[in-house]
């Protein structure tokens, strides 16, 4: 028995000790010595200030204006996880392009942090696209978006309703609607949505009587013999050197964890409802062929009008195709912009 004790503490121990698992090129902090960066901000229709990384390939004509791509992060990410990567990369073949922080997350304004409110997050891709339109180094007429994990689900929203994004690419997309009403594999019954809901209705009175404000979901802190193996993929990332960031005023007690009383927001989040009407802009769905969100990409896919493609990369879960760049197709996706936003 106390053999059987010593082998679990060690096992225990091991998780919780865990190195960053840097296969696959895993480069989130990627910086390229072909592009500029300048930190910006702008506006969005809220009067809320939107920060993002703009990045310009070195060899830019100042006089030419040249086709331009927003990044959206992870959500409960930053521009620093794996949208900068992203960012870069493309600006090396030749595009303006501009990582942004969501509304209430990273340098961007907005009170409580952390909050969740999908209609300001894709109202904050139209402002990028207001502020990438206006400069005279950008193409207003060739804007495209990128939305990575919940960001996917933000950029569809927006694209919806803003035509001036002329090219839509998603990859490891997660449906942040149905993710919180239904789980993965439509696992969380609706009793169990209506458990949700209800603490968090209650959850209110005690924030407005001015007590402690309570975060829900997010990335375990640390790993224990019983640690899911989505948790332990998003732990690889978030919570260890190889992509962990923690923005100004946050902790990692608050990192990717959303407010418990807002995160219900995605209960009437429904982005895929009308997608078909993006049509006859090109959207392009990229999953791993292993990710446990794959059901999001090809439900969008599945539901979207043509032009469409959906790419599932071999081998890939979904955490790989934020910072593994001998997964990431970044020779499909430039091609795909190139082809759109011509």
């Amino acid at each position: 028995m106390k053999k059987l004790i010593l082998s679990l503490a060690l096992m225990v121990s091991s998780f919780t000790a865990i190195g960053a698992d840097m296969s696959h090129g895993a480069n989130n902090f990627y910086k390229s010595d072909k592009v500029t960066e300048q930190k910006v901000t702008f506006k969005n229709q809220y009067q809320m200030n939107v920060a993002g990384n703009l990045y310009l390939p070195k060899n830019t004509n100042p006089n030419t204006k040249s086709p331009a791509i927003i990044v959206g992060h992870p959500m409960g990410a930053v521009k620093e996880q794996s949208s900068n990567l992203y960012a870069q990369k493309l600006a090396e073949q030749g595009f303006v392009t501009l990582s942004l922080d969501l509304s209430f997350w990273g340098e961007s304004e907005g009170l409580p942090r952390n909050a969740v409110a999908p209609d300001i997050y894709a109202e904050d891709f139209s402002a990028a696209v207001d502020f990438l339109g206006t400069r005279a180094f950008v193409d207003r007429n060739r804007i495209g978006v990128i939305g990575i994990c919940g960001s996917g689900s933000f950029v569809i929203s927006a694209a919806k309703i803003d035509p001036r994004m002329k090219a839509i690419a998603t990859v490891s997309m997660y449906d942040m609607g149905s993710a919180n009403r239904n789980a993965l594999n439509h696992s969380q019954t609706l009793a169990q949505r209506k458990q949700i809901i209800a603490a968090a209705a209650e959850q209110r009175y005690v924030e407005f009587t001015g007590g402690v404000m309570q975060y829900t979901g997010g990335t375990v802190l640390e790993l224990t013999a019983d640690t899911h193996p989505i948790q332990r993929e998003f732990y690889d990332f978030y919570r260890t050197p190889r992509g962990e960031f923690t923005p100004a005023g946050a902790s990692a007690q608050t990192t990717t964890r959303p407010t418990l009383t807002s995160n219900i927001k995605f209960m009437n989040f429904y982005p895929f409802n009308d997608i078909d009407t993006i049509s006859p802009r090109p959207m392009l769905f990229i999953t791993g062929a292993e990710a446990h969100s794959r059901e999001f990409s090809e439900a969008a896919y599945g539901l979207a009008g043509q032009p469409k493609e959906l790419v599932k990369i071999p081998g890939a879960g979904h955490v790989d195709l934020y910072d593994r760049v001998e997964l990431i197709p970044f020779e499909k996706l430039t091609r795909f912009f190139r082809e759109n936003l011509q």
